[in-house]
């Protein structure tokens, strides 16, 4: 069996490191291909999670870039025809609700192949989340719903999904955390940062239903202030999260917060 693993953001890596290494190690499966898109395409946001997560290069990298969701998914759609058409692949494994998930799906399923989706049935029950439309559409077509979760196999079933294509697997991103639990704990950035271990929190943010609105944006912030208040708070901040801070003049603000270490991600 030829496998390709298609990656476009960050959370995918973390997904498809421990795939591609049991695939490795698995008889029968003669390639493991992984496919990056580009959908996350500058270095801190993709070639250093490749580096971290001792993935090999992906064999193939699209570089579609970032643009309205339509054009995104176009090019995704373009580009990963050609590599399909090329590899002839048994498998197109995708994982997440990103993009690129949904794209490649549609062009595996339109030639022909099989699709299998990591994460499947997770739901928001907000269809104006464009990860929401993501879902739905790549769980609908794909034959194999790998599912995290008894929320997802309810999901399914309630969207009448037969149970042969629904398979409880458990979370790909505990199979990450384990494995590289050890690497982390030797990384020395508790001790840069100043912390105590198990006294401090982490956080991040970036969902457009999140940050993109000033009240939502401002309700998190008192949140911020709230938890910072208890225990230090380390917040390696998203661009698009930066941004909107920016935007809407509350940047002052966060960066006053005491107790609060701010970073990038």
């Amino acid at each position: 069996m030829k496998i390709i693993s298609v990656v476009g953001a960050r959370p995918n890596f973390m997904k498809v490191a421990p795939l591609h290494r049991a695939f490795q190690e698995r008889e029968g499966i003669t390639e493991s291909l992984i496919v990056h898109t580009g959908q996350h395409y500058d270095e801190q946001m993709s070639d250093v999670f490749f580096e971290q997560l001792e993935l090999p290069r992906p064999d193939r990298y699209l570089g579609v870039g970032s643009a309205s969701h339509a054009q995104q998914t176009a090019r995704v759609m373009t580009a990963f025809e050609e590599v399909v058409d090329k590899e002839e692949p048994d498998l197109v494994l995708v994982v997440g609700d990103v993009n690129s998930t949904l794209a490649c799906s549609l062009v595996a399923t339109k030639m022909h192949i099989p699709v299998a989706h990591v994460e499947a049935g997770l739901r928001s029950g907000d269809r104006d989340m464009p990860e929401e439309v993501n879902r739905l559409l790549t769980d609908t077509i794909a034959e194999l719903l790998f599912v995290t979760e008894n929320d997802g196999i309810e999901n399914l079933k309630a969207e009448g999904v037969s149970d042969d294509r629904i398979f409880f697997v458990g979370n790909v991103m505990i199979d990450s955390l384990v494995f590289f639990r050890e690497k982390a704990a030797q990384t020395g950035v508790v001790r840069e940062l100043d912390l105590t271990p198990s006294q401090y929190a982490v956080m991040t943010m970036h969902r457009p239903s999140n940050v993109d609105n000033r009240e939502g944006l401002t309700r998190l912030l008192e949140t911020i202030e709230q938890i910072a208040g208890l225990v230090p708070l380390v917040f390696p901040m998203h661009p698009r999260t930066r941004n909107r801070f920016d935007e809407f003049e509350l940047a002052d603000r966060l960066n006053a917060v005491d107790n609060l270490i701010l970073g990038s991600c």
